[in-house]
């Protein structure tokens, strides 16, 4: 059915304005939509506000709303350190330093074992709570249908028309009053007939009507000598304007309604990860009684604003073609092949939606489904992952102007940290804290899924750079004198674990490359690369935080000592960055993890201004991985080819994502679905979050001592404009650029300081000095440090090119707090 030409003109043209000196833009329209209903899950659309989710399906005849709540997670309070591991870790190091790594292996899987002994656990399921259905009897044959998902007010709609009557559904899920909202209209009166009804794949459940409201009750399920103990709460409470409504035991019939509301609160017993003593049956009705005495109105208008609030920080333009006129899913298909700069826009806002709508301050972080999952036992677990997943997922917060949105990670991670006291004592006989690759809400930090999968002791160091990037952004002092004792807590665990190896450099052992395997059939193997970034980058975090703060001690100094022995990456004999301490990649291997590229990215270690050599062996690493993967895989090879100067390539790894995905594994290759939520396959949140991540950083880059602006533009996207990206430093960006260049620049500093920017053509400004400095000049901010990163060993068989880097220019100028700085393209 052809959609009416109201609904279809989704777009203005864009218009480039000065207004008080800042560059404005009217953007067409950020929503996806479709002219049909969602058939699977993976085509309906998420709603959310960080504490309660819903997929909406939008069917005419049968409305389905599968509901979520952040702390509905099976099991109960408790770690799940293992037993005798400390006894058997001296005989582990003696054969993997022995290069004995199957051995060890063996000894690692006979105290940690693929699956659960007794008395452990390997991480408790994030669960779905369960589904709402609006049943319509007479609603048969609809025509003009049309469903949206506007991400610039976090608004659902659908609408169709049956017999001449127009039907109108709206959907939202109100973080001011903490209930997810539907409300249904007709064109004429008495024409909303349909009966309520609910439902849940929990096994301990009951379901009733109670004071006119229809209510939901549950207890998670038990599982790996769990015993379930979430215990949820869901109210429907439906408001009619005229007709009639009758309660039956488990249904709510509504008759000849002119106008239906319904308000959903879900309330559990949980406080915080050790404890369970809330009643989850007053918090979902106190949500209720907060919300009936507002008119609806209010109530969309209060969600709205406290939405925007965080939205609206950052615009984005890269232009518009007739695509926009195509149902969403029908842009996916023709992405590849197609010319629709838009979809860019909308997929980068999208995940900055994505994330509002599933970490809030207060509550859980966003878990690898965010916080939408429809099942009991959904893949791995939805867990927090944290080899890459979970950082992957927060890559976005400071970057794209969503700071408030990290703080559910970093309370996370003080969590762990105090947890982690205990992993590194029990497990390991040592202070500080540590934890393995994965954890769930209850906050457990030893290894889970085997030797293999699970010996790694590094997530807590890896999650610990969010503490130390959230303070570059901010410069926040308070901020950095509370978390320097988890900063000092994690060096402290890796200085007493070191080990030397054969030449006498300090390492991890046992350890692994995340999930990929050696030319000894395991992944357990010593100083890894990304062990010894990680390591690098908690030691350095420390250094420089006890500089900023005048803390100086006997440890610090032994930290700048060891920090002076840790491994140097090598490069092998292949021109590549090596993976692992010897010299085993493969040109052939594909593997979805490309661990030891942290150093380009998320970290700084690696410059190509600063370490050419280093820059060139991970660049010949990841044309080795090659482009197609798992939908995150593909997110992280977005933000490293930002990272690598090449906005075409990081350009042609959007379009592969931006591919249509099936559940069916083929290669495990990932994609994007219908609803525009990343494959792995199957979903996963965080390839959604990698590429809004990556698109921002092809348009700035604030590492390694300055401020790169247009770093890795691509050539189709040679004109737009961005306004409210931030940087290390505390400032934010507007700028819009033509044929590849910038055109107009307005800097705003929130802190002060020295700004110092890169770029490839001149600027000029009227408001302040500008001084031209060399590469080799110290930046005085002390938030843009050079790490200092050793001399790469090279294998003599290695072949590395004259590495050939577009010119650019570094220009200082000093901010004041609060100032605002404007620049445009000298001609």
């Amino acid at each position: 059915m052809i959609i009416s030409s109201k609904k279809l003109l989704l777009i203005t043209a864009i218009i480039l304005s000065t207004l008080n000196g800042c560059v404005d833009i009217k953007s067409p329209e950020l929503k996806l939509w479709y002219t049909k209903p969602a058939n699977v899950w993976e085509e309906a659309l998420p709603i959310g506000n960080g504490r309660i989710g819903a997929m909406i399906f939008g069917d005419p005849k049968r409305e389905h709303l599968q509901l979520n709540e952040e702390t509905v997670w099976a099991g109960e309070p408790g770690n799940n350190i293992p037993k005798g591991f400390k006894d058997s870790l001296p005989k582990i190091r003696k054969y993997v330093l022995s290069g004995k790594y199957k051995e060890a292996e063996d000894l690692i899987m006979s105290v940690i074992p693929r699956h659960a002994p007794i008395g452990n656990n390997y991480g408790m399921p994030y669960q779905t709570l369960g589904d709402l259905y609006l049943e319509f009897p007479d609603q048969e044959n609809a025509k003009e249908y049309y469903r949206e998902l506007d991400i610039q007010n976090a608004i659902s709609k659908t609408s169709f028309k049956i017999n001449g009557v127009t039907y109108k559904r709206e959907y939202f899920v109100s973080a001011p009053d903490q209930l997810l909202v539907l409300r249904l209209y007709a064109s004429k009166k008495g024409n909303i007939t349909c009966n309520l009804k609910i439902d849940s794949p929990h096994t301990n459940k009951t379901i009733k009507i109670a004071d006119s409201l229809l209510v939901l009750s549950g207890v998670t399920s038990n599982k790996d000598n769990k015993v379930g103990k979430v215990k949820f709460e869901t109210i429907v409470k439906p408001i009619i304007d005229g007709g009639d409504i009758h309660f039956n035991e488990e249904t709510i019939k509504i008759k000849n309604a002119d106008t239906l509301t319904i308000f959903i609160s879900i309330g559990t017993n949980f406080k915080n990860y050790k404890d369970l003593s809330a009643n989850p049956s007053l918090k979902a009705k106190s949500h209720i009684k907060n919300v009936l005495l507002k008119p609806f109105k209010k109530i969309k208008q209060n969600h709205i604003a406290d939405y925007r609030t965080f939205f609206d920080r950052v615009e984005l333009d890269l232009g518009t073609t007739d695509s926009v006129y195509k149902p969403t899913n029908e842009r996916i298909i023709d992405f590849k092949s197609g010319n629709d700069p838009h979809l860019i826009t909308l997929y980068f806002q999208y995940g900055r939606y994505l994330l509002i709508s599933s970490s809030r301050p207060g509550g859980q972080p966003a878990n690898l489904q965010g916080i939408w999952n429809n099942q009991l036992n959904p893949p791995w677990d939805s867990k927090f992952t944290v080899n890459i997943n979970t950082e992957m997922n927060y890559w976005p917060a400071e970057i794209t102007n969503l700071k408030e949105m990290h703080e559910p990670l970093i309370t996370m991670i003080k969590q762990l940290a105090k947890e982690g006291e205990k992993t590194a004592k029990e497990m390991y006989g040592v202070d500080g804290w540590a934890m393995h690759h994965n954890t769930d809400i209850w906050r457990f930090t030893g290894p889970v899924d085997g030797g293999f999968y699970g010996m790694w002791p590094m997530g807590g160091a890896w999650l610990s750079q969010h503490l130390w990037y959230s303070f570059l952004f901010s410069g926040n002092y308070q901020y950095l004198k509370e978390i320097y004792p988890i900063l000092e807590g994690s060096a402290k665990f890796y200085s007493e674990v070191l080990q030397y190896d054969s030449d006498g450099y300090l390492v991890v052992t046992p350890s692994m490359s995340p999930e990929n395997r050696h030319p000894y059939g395991t992944s357990i193997s010593l100083g890894n690369t990304m062990d010894n970034q990680l390591v690098f980058d908690v030691f350095s975090n420390l250094i420089n935080a006890s500089t900023i703060l005048n803390k100086s001690s006997d440890f610090i100094n032994e930290i700048h000592n060891k920090r002076d022995l840790l491994a140097p990456m090598k490069i092998g004999k292949i021109s590549q960055l090596q993976e692992w301490f010897e010299d085993w990649d493969r040109k052939d291997d594909k593997h979805r993890h490309v661990s030891h590229l942290y150093g380009l990215f998320p970290s700084n270690q690696i410059s190509p201004f600063h370490q050419p050599k280093l820059f060139q062996a991970a660049k010949n690493s990841l044309i080795y991985r090659g482009d197609k993967s798992t939908g995150w895989s593909m997110g992280w090879k977005v933000n490293l080819w930002a990272r690598l100067l090449d906005g075409d390539k990081a350009f042609e790894l959007i379009k592969e994502q931006l591919s249509p995905a099936t559940n069916e594994k083929k290669g495990s290759e990932g994609g994007t679905y219908p609803n525009l939520l990343d494959s792995h396959p199957p979903f996963q949140i965080d390839g959604n979050f990698g590429c809004t991540s990556g698109i921002a950083e092809m348009l700035i880059q604030s590492y390694n001592g300055s401020i790169h602006l247009l770093p890795a533009l691509p050539k189709e996207l040679s004109k737009g404009f961005v306004k409210g990206l931030r940087t290390i430093g505390g400032f934010t960006f507007d700028l819009s650029w033509e044929n590849g260049k910038i055109d107009k620049l307005v800097i705003y500093s929130s802190l002060g300081g020295n700004c110092r920017l890169r770029i490839k053509n001149k600027i000029i400004s009227n408001e302040v000095e500008l001084e031209e400095v060399t590469e080799n000049f110290t930046n005085p901010n002390f938030l843009f440090q050079i790490p200092k990163v050793k001399n790469p060993i090279v294998s003599k068989e290695a072949n590395l090119s004259d590495l050939e880097l577009p010119k650019t220019s570094l220009f200082d100028f000093e901010t004041k707090k609060g100032g605002i700085y404007h620049f445009s393209l000298l001609k």
